[in-house]
């Protein structure tokens, strides 16, 4: 197979004229997000050049110390940007969406590095790309899941205080949210999964035909790795609202 195309910055730079067209139908629509969709390109484009830098110079440079501080780096920040998402939880709610998404994110990577792939946990080509995608999916499950579970909380909340007041438990009261939350959490990936492969090619799947690999080889990665992020997705969403749940309430 072919290599893949390497490009120039002025064939690079071409895309963000797209930019102008969305900005463009946004006046035109009146929505009032000119500057979110500016700030958050620039964004998005600044943090991936950084990424590249530090990527090309750990793979220049291997060593298992700067792949583990960038996995606690990527695991940190995807744990601040859930909190920051839902700021109004209490602290030991906040430490149980902490632990849940580290532990089990973690272990999923760990188990799908040295079990289903077979290589060195510290290995950089597999895990830092893996590692990406597995806490990207489960960063937007989990901010979607507790934002429902606390906004029907907040909507339900006469019904919640009636329900307390005629003798039924904490635990029966919250468990439709929780399960209902779960269910919104985990809803996108598995859609999304419903139309792989006949209307879109994942992007993993993508870089790997791109970059050469043999497509079957290729469907079994991204097979293996959506399991692995709607799996994570749904351990780590049901740990944090089961254990997260009781927090909110005493004996």
């Amino acid at each position: 197979m072919n290599s893949i195309v390497e490009l120039n910055i002025l064939q690079f730079s071409l895309i963000y004229f797209l930019l102008l067209i969305i900005l463009f139908i946004m006046k035109r629509c009146n929505i009032d997000k000119s500057r979110l969709l500016i700030v958050a390109s620039m964004r998005m484009s600044i943090q991936l050049a950084l990424s590249g830098f530090i990527l090309t110079y750990i793979f220049k440079n291997p060593h298992p110390v700067f792949t583990i501080l960038y996995i606690a780096s990527m695991t940190v920040f995807s744990i601040y940007t859930v909190l920051s998402r839902n700021h109004d939880i209490n602290k030991k709610f906040k430490i149980v969406v902490g632990l849940s998404l580290s532990i089990i994110g973690l272990s999923v990577i760990f188990f799908f590095i040295t079990v289903i792939i077979g290589v060195n946990i510290f290995n950089q080509q597999y895990i830092i790309p893996i590692s990406g995608m597995i806490f990207g999916n489960a960063m937007t499950g989990v901010s979607l899941g507790l934002k429902t579970f606390n906004e029907n909380i907040k909507i339900q909340k006469n019904k919640i205080d009636t329900l307390i007041n005629i003798g039924v438990t904490p635990d029966r009261i919250l468990s439709p949210f929780a399960n209902q939350a779960l269910e919104t959490a985990i809803l996108p990936t598995l859609n999304s999964m419903i139309g792989m492969g006949i209307i879109s090619l994942p992007g993993m799947m993508t870089g790997q035909i791109l970059s050469g690999t043999l497509p079957t080889t290729a469907i079994m990665y991204q097979i293996a790795i959506i399991i692995a992020q709607c799996s994570v997705t749904c351990f780590v969403v049901f740990c944090s609202l089961y254990f997260g749940s009781k927090t909110l309430y005493n004996n």
